[in-house]
């Protein structure tokens, strides 16, 4: 029977060299990730023309800036159960079409109220997407490469600050806000139809039990890698993967317990670290007396830290450690946000500031495309990581009242104590749970003995 074949997916694809299809898989997934962010980015433009053109309280454009956030919260939730339990083909194409979808209807909103309706919807998308995209990408990428490729992902991602604030710039005082969910929505709707052939991940088709249909996707990649790079190299013997049952209870069972808490500790230190600080840079500036104008200047070349940190995940992805890597971009946080509220000068202050925003996104990229999905086995990657980005998502609904009530107090000073505090949190997670995942198989790092019985690795 075709079920009962030994498909060996995993070694099937960490030896495969690296070709157009790996390019391809890249391009569709990237894409989608892309677009994700550009939508989070674009708010700040959008709101600010909804009030200049009357059309937005304040009070309700912070509604709509909450709405975007719980959507997110849920749809980390939602894409983590529908990726595990139906696939990722399934969660990715349902969630990019949600959010394209909402987008189209956000054009035509007669008031605020079903703009944030609208924005709810949109966000459950968008919180979806960059679970699917981190923990999916993976599953394709040889070892050796992986950390290098889901960081030019994050690359991509992190772009969206920069390519959606010049956007903005020309869109909205030229056809108004309306267009840019216009352009986020049409783009979303053309990745899902490019997306309809990226086939389903092997991986995750043989941990459900079914070895036909992996077997048959695993045949096509190969005859494609073939085609452009000659004969495959032997497959290793590895031992066959048998169906999982995999309970959700399971997740925060003794055997993968710590690993959630190393996971969810990581993305909290994230999502602190940008809505707790690069988030209100403008705001930071202009109270310690810097002009509006020479603020958003300032802002604007800190911004650029958000694709170099990026450039800095990809240099040191494969090559150091995933735990080193992640606790020095987490030191190095400590040590620009120590010195940053005392540079002084149009040369220090953007500099300083350029290095911590640096220094953040080489951490964005690190833990939420690399290290945070290598950590599960792939029964329950989506769901490890959606939960990750759960709690991630809750802690950036909560850190901007914490960031005012702190810098009202203690200034600057305590809102990056509060950062600080939260990665040493994640520095003491990483350190204790003791899991190096770069050049690792995915099968080495979490394989399915994790939670049917075997011994945990």
């Amino acid at each position: 029977m075709a079920d009962t074949i030994a498909v060996k997916a995993g070694a099937r694809l960490d030896r495969l060299p690296i070709s157009r299809f790996h390019w391809r898989i890249l391009g569709l997934i990237s894409a989608g990730a892309f677009l994700d962010a550009f939508d989070v980015y674009l708010a700040g433009g959008v709101i600010a023309a909804l009030k200049a053109e009357g059309f937005s309280t304040l009070a309700q454009a912070a509604v709509f800036m909450s709405m975007t956030f719980l959507g997110m919260m849920i749809g980390a939730g939602m894409a983590g159960y529908v990726g595990d339990r139906f696939g990722r083909r399934a969660s990715y194409q349902f969630n990019l079409a949600l959010f394209g979808l909402a987008s189209i209807a956000a054009i035509f909103s007669p008031n605020m109220t079903f703009l944030i309706v609208c924005r709810f919807i949109m966000g459950i998308g968008l919180g979806a997407e960059l679970v699917v995209a981190a923990g999916t990408l993976g599953e394709f990428i040889p070892p050796a490469y992986r950390g290098r490729w889901v960081s030019i992902m994050g690359m991509v991602v992190n772009s969206g600050l920069l390519v959606a604030t010049s956007v903005g710039y020309i869109v909205i005082p030229t056809l108004g806000w309306r267009y840019m969910f216009a352009i986020g929505g049409i783009l979303a709707l053309i990745v899902w139809v490019m997306r309809k052939k990226m086939p389903e991940s092997p991986r995750w088709l043989e941990s459900v039990g079914r070895n036909d249909e992996a077997e048959a996707t695993l045949r096509e990649i190969e005859a494609e890698v073939t085609a452009h790079k000659g004969p495959l190299a032997p497959v290793p013997a590895v031992r066959v993967v048998p169906k999982v049952h995999a309970p959700l209870s399971a997740l925060f069972g003794p055997k993968l317990r710590r690993r959630l808490i190393a996971a969810t500790l990581a993305a909290i230190a994230v999502n602190v670290s940008v809505y707790g600080f690069v988030a209100w840079l403008p705001t930071f500036l202009v109270s310690h007396g810097t002009g509006i104008v020479t603020s958003l200047w300032y802002t604007t070349l800190m911004s650029f830290g958000s694709v170099f940190g990026a450039i800095v995940a990809i240099g040191i992805a494969d090559r150091i450690s995933r735990r080193a890597s992640l606790i020095a971009a987490a030191i190095a946080i400590m040590i620009f946000g120590f010195l940053y509220p005392n540079a002084q000068g149009d040369l220090m202050v953007p500099l300083t500031g350029f290095l911590l925003v640096s220094s953040i996104y080489t951490l964005v990229t690190l833990a939420l495309f690399a290290y945070i999905p290598e950590l599960f086995p792939t029964a329950y990657r989506l769901r490890g990581t959606g939960f990750a980005g759960m709690c991630g998502r809750a802690a950036s609904m909560v850190t901007p009242y914490a960031t005012v009530a702190l810098f009202e107090r203690f200034g600057l000073e305590g809102v990056l104590g509060m950062v600080g505090v939260v990665l040493a949190c994640m520095i003491a997670a990483v350190g204790l749970l003791n899991i190096e995942t770069t050049g690792q198989s995915l099968d080495d790092v979490a394989d399915d003995s994790l939670v049917t019985g075997g011994a945990a690795k």
